[in-house]
């Protein structure tokens, strides 16, 4: 068994490690667990087109966004209440209609990473 450390887990390695990531930290139970609900909600076809629609303006509303994904409204609203209530959009009410907006910017990159890393795929 090597007696390196790797510093990401701080726990001995059997072959050298090359350390790619110094900071990291381990990942808590619970940070793991919110992972996963995260992940589950980006997992759906829906919410992705919605994701990916609303990544390149500054906020649509509702009736657009549906038409853009050609879905219904109520449809859209529902799979944006979904991503609403996990903070990854926010919403604003002018009269009737319902504006919504992504609210981090990591959400465009981690979609713009997902994209390059289909077309790595494909590639190799």
């Amino acid at each position: 068994m090597s007696t390196k450390l790797n510093p990401a887990t701080t726990k001995q390695t059997c072959c050298p490690v090359h350390v790619t990531w110094p900071d990291q930290e381990p990942l808590s139970a619970s940070k793991i667990d919110q992972l996963e609900d995260l992940f589950k909600i980006l997992a759906n076809d829906t919410r992705l087109r919605l994701l990916y629609t609303l990544a390149g303006v500054e906020e649509m509303c509702v009736c657009d966004i549906a038409a853009a994904v050609e879905m219904t409204p109520q449809a859209v609203s529902n799979q944006l209440q979904r991503l609403a209530d996990q903070k990854i959009v926010a919403t604003r009410r002018a009269g009737n209609m319902i504006y919504y907006r992504l609210i981090d910017d990591c959400v465009v990159g981690l979609l713009q990473k997902a994209i390059c890393l289909l077309g790595d795929i494909q590639t190799k």
